[in-house]
């Protein structure tokens, strides 16, 4: 329930005396000399990364220790989200002094335990190599809290300026000043074209209604992307206090996040928050004492890619199924239940608290003229700190990849980085120390999306790449208009022919045409952003298209029709081991006569490839 209209909220001198209050509870943390809680912190990762990797068992073995040692008034165990070092959950931070012990598991407990906590030693040999060089150039705003706080603790969001720049807007700003700080802040949508946020927050505001929306779109649908969905499992009320104020800006009294259900983690803290934040008087009616009114449902999507478009969200949220409507009129003018909407995602909300808190000046410190403020990304892939970082915008990929990302695992060389999900594209080699920006992707025929990243090294096809993405978008269109429905099969179809060595030249020419069809003619963002991947691949990498085409050749040895596995008759030993593997019986050879390979019974599963003991067999692309 909302709070009622009387004294069930908290003042604005209550919150900031809780603040000091909690401050001295964690001071510890903080490396503060005037505490009067806990004198260690164990800051133990709870996201859905290292819980998967088993950090629940961590707390529960914690939680015995404590009891068995009697330790509870020296020690507090804290559960937090994302540090962002995914790669080598599960991560226990050990405060005062950042000590982060990695891939930590029971058996590293009790060492750390015994040696860290009660002995006062760090365990050198657990504690994280990799830190220092992932986190060198990172500037975390939208993740600040992440890996800092309980995010399940209203409290300890409050400890670190939370609900600050509620309380500032609330007594200090008209709303007309909040919608010229967030314009004047250069704050671009942090979910997809990167719409400038305060132009959308205005143009909600002039309409004359008098009920609006504010929405959030936490439906994080694209291939390896996980950035939205680690903010709300780490920080939820970074989120909540930005759509209030937001609200307040454009005159809404009522918000939806819209979040998809495989997200249970974040699903259930953005719960526990909202329910805090309606206790506190933070959300409800006379908010902070100040007679703003303003609430927040949660509405859990299906997993539809689609619903990650503004319209399509909408029309999901109002019980319909999720498929885009023409445009305009644009959401600030009818939008959710045809009322003038403000759509945001997580990451966008994530950082207005602190530019109302910071200011102007701070924030366009960070960033490029054009492209202000930090932009958090996942990277995954060929890359040996895979995890989520943030980076100010204009850091250059190669920065990324080597400073931050340790390079390429196996010595192997960077062939191109993916950016933007299926409607971003892939940005080759050479041009790796191009800055990470909104212009500098989209000049390039990518997009900075919500920040997915992929890299490959070069044993990618990326002939393969583009049909992958392709497959997804021909699987996740919702069938609405022709040129997505139909010209992404054509598509498909025509780039899968090309993988098998079916291929033909005049094919790639259609598939230019079909891309520049599609671009023009589908209903929404996502079906116009379709192509990129397989245009941005052509442009780049041409030579392995015609290679595919012309040689019936896969250069990087992906393209299963195209495999052949050959036995080197010079290094087998003829001990048979490949024979009594091959599962549908293709190759044949004694100790007299040489092993041989029957190309037209194998599979090209490469079984007998890994179980040759002397490397005798290879693969010829």
């Amino acid at each position: 329930m909302a709070a009622a209209n009387n004294r069930d909220y908290k003042t604005i001198t209550e919150i900031r005396e809780l603040r000091e209050e909690t401050l001295k509870k964690i001071g510890a943390r903080l490396g503060r000399d005037n505490y009067d809680g806990a004198e260690i912190h164990l800051m133990v990762c709870g996201s859905t990364g290292c819980t998967s990797s088993g950090s629940g068992k961590l707390l529960e073995k914690l939680d015995e220790l404590m009891e068995r040692d009697g330790l509870s008034e020296k020690v507090a165990i804290v559960k937090t989200g994302c540090f962002g070092l995914c790669a080598e959950g599960p991560i226990i931070m050990v405060q005062p002094g950042n000590y982060m012990y990695t891939q930590v598991t029971p058996e590293d407990l009790d060492e750390i335990w015994e040696c860290h906590i009660k002995g006062g030693s760090p365990v050198e040999t657990l504690i994280s190599q990799n830190e220092s060089e992932f986190f060198s150039k990172q500037k975390r705003v939208a993740l600040r809290n992440c890996g800092r706080i309980n995010p399940e603790c209203i409290d300890e969001y409050i400890a670190f300026d939370g609900y600050e720049a509620l309380s500032m807007v609330l007594t200090e700003m008209e709303p007309e000043d909040v919608i010229d700080t967030i314009k004047k802040s250069g704050l671009r949508g942090r979910g997809g074209g990167g719409f400038p946020a305060g132009t959308k927050w205005e143009a909600a505001a002039k309409q004359e209604c008098r009920e609006k929306y504010i929405c959030c779109n936490a439906d994080e649908g694209d291939p390896g992307a996980f950035m939205d969905r680690s903010i709300l499992e780490g920080d939820p009320h970074s989120v909540i206090e930005a759509m209030a104020i937001a609200g307040y800006a454009v005159g809404a009294h009522k918000g939806f996040i819209y979040i998809r259900a495989e997200y249970p983690i974040a699903v259930e803290r953005l719960r526990t928050a909202i329910g805090q934040a309606r206790e506190y008087g933070l959300l409800g009616k006379n908010i902070l004492g100040r007679g703003f009114e303003f609430d927040i449902e949660i509405r859990l999507g299906a997993g539809a890619f689609v619903c990650g478009e503004g319209s399509a969200l909408m029309i999901s949220i109002e019980g319909n199924r999720g498929e885009p409507r023409p445009k305009p009129p644009r959401a600030t003018e009818k939008g959710l239940f045809g009322k003038p909407t403000v759509l945001n995602n997580v990451e966008t909300f994530a950082n207005v608290p602190q530019i109302i808190v910071k200011g102007l000046d701070w924030y366009n410190s960070i960033g490029t003229e054009k492209s202000k403020g930090t932009k958090v990304f996942a990277v995954s892939g060929k890359i040996n700190n895979t995890g989520l970082v943030e980076i100010p915008m204009g850091t250059t990929l190669r920065e990324i990849i080597y400073d931050i990302g340790g390079g390429i695992p196996d010595g192997k060389k960077f062939k191109a980085a993916q950016t933007g999900g299926p409607s971003g594209g892939c940005i080759p080699a050479e041009l790796i120390d191009t800055p990470i920006d909104y212009d500098s992707l989209t000049s390039l025929g990518s997009m900075m999306g919500s920040g997915g990243l992929i890299v490959m090294d070069e044993s990618t096809c990326m002939v393969d790449i583009a049909k992958f993405f392709l497959e997804f978008t021909v699987d996740e269109s919702c069938g609405k208009c022709p040129p997505c429905r139909i010209g992404t099969k054509r598509m498909l179809e025509i780039i899968t022919r090309i993988t098998e060595g079916k291929g033909t030249m005049e094919d790639l020419d259609e598939l230019e045409e079909l891309s520049e069809v599609i671009k023009r003619g589908a209903l929404c963002g996502l079906g116009q952003s379709a192509p990129n991947p397989v245009l941005s691949t052509m442009k780049y990498f041409k030579d392995e298209y015609i290679a595919h085409v012309r040689d019936k050749k896969c250069p990087a040895g992906v393209c299963i029709s195209m495999l052949r596995y050959i036995i080197e008759k010079e290094s087998c030993k003829r001990c048979g081991i490949c024979a009594k593997n091959c599962p549908v019986g293709a190759i044949t050879g004694s100790k007299e006569e040489p092993y041989v390979i029957d190309q037209d019974k194998c599979i090209k599963c490469g079984v007998c490839m890994s179980k040759c003991p002397f490397k005798s067999i290879m693969k010829n692309a």
